[in-house]
């Protein structure tokens, strides 16, 4: 996505939570806010494997139902190589990467 600062501001609406994944070699970290920064609730922590992040996404899904929202923006750190597996499994995309 190439846009501008403002750009990428106005993509965020009212009816959307934003999911910040900070990328760790052994485990994720995620914290969930509405569009004015307000944190929804705790963090929600996954390693890299595809049944945590199933358990990643109902949790997305409960946070949406929870706070009435439509749409979900989930935003990561390109950290190494560890970012990928979650960035394809967010796509639907086959995960090459598993950790073991």
């Amino acid at each position: 996505m190439d846009c501008t600062q403002n750009e990428k501001l106005n993509q965020v609406t009212p009816h959307m939570f934003i999911v910040g994944v900070d990328i760790a070699k052994f485990k994720h970290i995620a914290r969930a806010q509405d569009d004015r920064g307000q944190i929804l609730g705790k963090s929600h922590t996954c390693t890299n494997t595809k049944e945590r992040f199933d358990i990643f996404f109902a949790w997305m899904e409960e946070m949406q139902h929870k706070h009435e929202k439509a749409d979900v923006l989930v935003g990561m750190e390109p950290t190494g190589h560890y970012w990928l597996n979650l960035a394809l499994y967010t796509k639907g995309e086959t995960c090459l990467l598993w950790s073991r």
